[in-house]
């Protein structure tokens, strides 16, 4: 079934830090007003990074999450920096964190993290044909590079030190876009 979109008839916005705070006075099909509230970011948008040493090995990091207080293994993540493409973002992403380059990078799509509050969205980026090369990041330590089967997903996905949605969904799905598309 196909809705039409409420109608929005006010927008206020508040300084919220990192993100901008929007009140929207709504009013649906229905008849029914209700003020909804989202985030928007101030940045660029963001790039998850799935780097492929090899046609099977996926290399994950493991840095230090500030939001559950241990250390997490997962993607390379990072901020599209003004005048970068999310392919440009990966790449030097990718130095920074994992040490490694790559001649070829793919964005498969892009995900959201809670898309009926936040205006968020991370470009899924396939990366592979690595080579090594370093850049200097800004983490205070080097994240841990850790090499991870494809096939061995299964037991990834229940260990305690990797939880970050973005992360498990890129991975299933990069998973699954090199099972139809192989070497493309």
């Amino acid at each position: 079934m196909s809705r039409r979109l409420p109608t929005i008839h006010g927008i206020t916005e508040q300084d919220a830090g990192p993100y901008r705070m929007e009140r929207l006075d709504l009013e649906f099909d229905n008849g029914e007003r209700r003020l909804y509230e989202r985030l928007h970011g101030r940045g660029h948008g963001a790039v998850a990074v799935v780097p492929m040493l090899d046609a099977d090995t996926v290399l994950l990091i493991r840095e230090y999450a500030a939001g559950v207080h241990r250390y997490e293994l997962g993607l390379v993540k990072g901020r599209i920096d003004a005048g970068e493409s999310p392919e440009q973002a990966a790449n030097r992403e990718l130095m920074e964190e994992a040490g490694y380059g790559a001649r070829e990078v793919r964005v498969l799509r892009s995900l959201t993290l809670a898309p009926t509050y936040m205006s968020h969205q991370t470009h899924l980026v396939l990366a592979r044909d690595l080579y090594p090369q370093r850049l200097p990041g800004d983490e205070p330590e080097p994240p841990e590079v850790v090499p991870w089967k494809l096939a061995d997903l299964d037991q990834l996905i229940l260990r305690e030190d990797f939880s970050e949605g973005r992360t498990i969904a890129g991975l299933f799905i990069v998973r699954e876009w090199l099972q139809q598309h192989g070497h493309q």
